[in-house]
């Protein structure tokens, strides 16, 4: 048999030596990561932590936070053992600083040092003994304020008695609290004659001495308002939410300040009370303001599964002839909804939301269900009930064509009506709680022209709960009736009710709920109830996702009532300007149900 240099049984000399090359590279790389496996830990950085033991919830965080290392303990990943011996030293003083605000103050602490390898360990352990127990708890009021009635519930209900607990935080929040209503009740020299935290040698029990003098009461006096020439001053004072002579309040202020920045007329507005300034307690406010732009024209664009793609065009002149009104126009063109309406608004001198306007709207729209045109006259008067609340009574001129199932008619009314409506939602784009609530009632008859007679009254509502774990529960409900002395008359779609799409019962087609007529077309109803539950769960900062449940419907008479309903899931994305919503819902108690996607998103360019 024979043999040569590629067969596997045969070796040559080249090939001896490159197998030896490779097993000495193999040994020394071997050599080298064993030499670093064995040098690294020696070579990683020191540390040092801090271990506190023997107490817990909040008296230990404190401690540990008290416990924080000196800058400069560890230089160049290497532990200053000196003077880490010396921060030992004083970690017990620390640590009992640091108690003491919890009521102990007869704390044995012991501190030690603990090496293993590159690693210290502070150990600080700490036996705190009875916390320090009140004997006295003294809360006086002092000065002409000292018979208000709030400030002395406050006092009465001071959180610290006898028998409890020395809680420094506690106390000192009390205090805080004690002032600052005095302040707010026009108290502005108030402050604490006695303020005193006696505690016994034996150091288990302490006593509180506590006086409030509040001193004299301030009143607002005159007001001076600079830097927007361009508006009368009667225009400008109604911003303010007080009067000269009424008790002075900052909270007044801060609201006065809201009004002015939230009525988008001025780019910057500082208010300074000048107390030292003074005359028999009536303390002067100076206000300086810049008056932004008066004139915008803003476009926008944006898309809702009920309207479709929409575009719209926005003007405002803020200071018509120089008088602080406000001429508005908005232009919108969507698949199913295109219009204009032109407004002036007469603003009253009583608040900033209270007016009186007057507006003109011209609307087309075209559903599956109806064809509508509508030109429209109203004149409204408005007028604020405070924070929130506002009324509104108004009278509309209007004219309808209408296509609706069948029927093609026409209408024209003359409709006065009432409308009142609370918000306090503490957010307009992403609030976390609150409610709002709206009544409307409105009403024609042939005796003022209109070609019908009827009466309806609407309601709407909505609450928001916070809850745990970063949910929170959204409900909404809607009703309306309306009643008809001539049923042999029709009633425009415009006051008719429908439902069904992203605002009523999610699952349906927009408008698509409703009775029919005899060829099984919507023809929309006199009655309407709907409701919604919607369960969301925050995500990250500007997220959420929902479950829902919405039930409703519109009918002609309480005994056909039929409840169409739906459910689904929803992803929401917060802007500055509002949110983008999508829905996937899909009806139930139906044969053959199918998912409808409802999106809405808008926003301004």
């Amino acid at each position: 048999m024979s043999c040569n240099a590629n067969d596997q049984t045969g070796t040559s000399p080249l090939a001896a030596a490159k197998r030896r090359s490779r097993n000495a590279l193999r040994i020394a790389l071997a050599g080298l990561l064993l030499w670093l496996s064995c040098a690294l830990p020696a070579l990683a950085a020191e540390t040092v932590e801090v271990v506190v033991s023997g107490i817990e919830g909040a008296a230990q965080k404190n401690v540990q936070e008290a416990l924080v290392l000196p800058a400069g303990l560890i230089q160049k990943d290497v532990v200053d053992r000196i003077w880490l011996k010396r921060f030992a030293q004083q970690a017990e003083n620390i640590s009992r600083s640091a108690l003491e605000p919890f009521g102990y103050y007869n704390a044995q602490i012991a501190v030690t040092i603990a090496a293993t390898g590159a690693q210290y360990r502070l150990l600080v352990k700490v036996a705190p003994g009875e916390p320090a127990l009140l004997t006295s708890v003294v809360v006086d009021l002092t000065g002409p304020g000292r018979t208000e009635r709030g400030l002395q519930r406050l006092a009465a209900a001071f959180p610290l008695k006898k028998g409890d607990v020395l809680l420094h935080q506690r106390y000192e929040d009390a205090k805080a609290a004690l002032k600052a209503r005095a302040r707010e009740l026009g108290y502005l020299d108030a402050d604490f004659s006695r303020h005193e935290i006696r505690v016994t040698p034996s150091a288990t029990t302490a006593s509180i001495d506590l006086a409030l003098a509040t001193g004299e009461r301030y009143y607002f006096g005159a007001t001076h308002i600079q830097g927007a020439p361009d508006y009368p001053g009667s225009f400008l004072r109604r911003h303010l939410t007080y009067h000269s002579g009424e008790v002075f309040s900052y909270p007044r202020l801060g609201e006065t300040q809201r009004n002015f920045s939230n009525s988008e007329r001025f780019s910057d507005v500082i208010i300074t009370p000048e107390k030292q300034d003074a005359e028999t307690f009536k303390v002067p406010i100076d206000i300086q303001l810049k008056a932004g732009p008066s004139k915008s024209l803003r476009p926008g664009v944006g898309y809702g599964t009920d309207t479709g793609a929409r575009f719209t065009l926005r003007y405002r002149d803020l200071n018509m002839f120089h008088l602080g009104h406000e001429l508005f126009s908005n232009l919108y063109i969507a698949e199913r909804l295109q219009g204009l309406v032109i407004g002036y608004i007469l603003p009253s001198p009583r608040d900033i939301r209270s007016s009186t306007t007057l507006q003109l709207n011209l609307q087309q729209e075209e559903t599956s269900i109806y064809d509508s045109r509508i030109a429209a006259l109203e004149l409204d008067r408005n007028r604020s009930f405070g924070t929130g609340k506002l009324g509104t009574a108004y009278i509309k001129a209007q004219y309808e064509d209408y296509t609706v199932g069948n029927q093609t008619s026409s209408a024209r009314l003359l409709l006065p009506g009432l409308r009142f409506s609370d918000d306090r939602f503490d957010n307009p784009i992403r609030p976390h709680r609150g409610f709002r609530y709206g009544l409307e009632l409105r009403g024609t008859h042939q005796w003022l022209g209109s070609s019908t007679a009827l009466v309806q009254i609407l309601a709407e509502g909505s609450y928001l709960l916070p809850l745990p774990w970063r949910l929170s529960l959204h409900t909404r409900a809607k009703a309306g009736t309306t009643m008809l002395n001539d049923r042999t008359r029709s009633i425009p779609p415009s006051l008719r009710f429908f439902t069904g799409g992203d605002q009523s019962v999610r699952g349906y087609s927009y408008q698509s709920l409703g009775p029919r007529d005899a060829f099984g077309k919507v023809t929309g109803g006199t009655q309407l109830l709907t409701g919604s539950l919607e369960l969301e769960r925050a995500l990250f900062k500007d997220w959420g996702v929902s479950l829902f449940y919405d039930a409703g419907n519109t009918f002609n008479s309480y005994s056909t009532i039929r409840l169409a309903q739906g459910a689904g899931v929803g992803l929401h994305y917060y802007t500055s300007v509002g949110a983008l919503n999508l829905s996937v819902a899909r009806p139930l108690g139906v044969d053959n149900p199918s998912f409808h996607f409802h999106f809405t998103v808008g926003f301004e360019l």
